[in-house]
Order: structure tokens, then sequence, then C-alpha cells
């Protein structure tokens, strides 16, 4: 007899696991962390803001 054929893209069933599958989520990409990145953008207007009042109080 021989094995069952496994269709293309899914996993055969491993010995004794017991974890079902699970739709992995799509891939957010550069937008995955919204929060940090506008982190980043208001801490670099923040400094580019400190800089120019350092600049008007002559520091």
């Amino acid at each position: 007899m021989s094995t069952p054929k496994v269709p293309p893209g899914e996993t055969p069933p491993a010995e004794g696991s017991t974890a079902s599958a699970h739709v992995e989520r799509a891939d957010g990409g550069v937008w995955e962390h919204p929060k940090a990145f506008l982190a980043l953008i208001v801490l670099g207007s923040l400094m580019v803001a400190a800089f120019f009042i350092a600049r008007i109080w002559g520091w």
C-alpha cells in the first residue's frame, strides 16, 4: 500500500501533535507599528524645534 498524497501547500499532521492549523495574518509591512513611527516623527520635530529655540536664545 502506498502512502497517501498530501496536497501542495499543506503540511501533513505530525505524530503526537495537538495543535491545529492556523491562518497567519497578512504582513503589515511599514504600517505594522504606526505608534512607533508617530513617536519617531514627534521626537524628530521636537528636536528640530529645540534646535531653533536654542539658536534664538543664543546657546
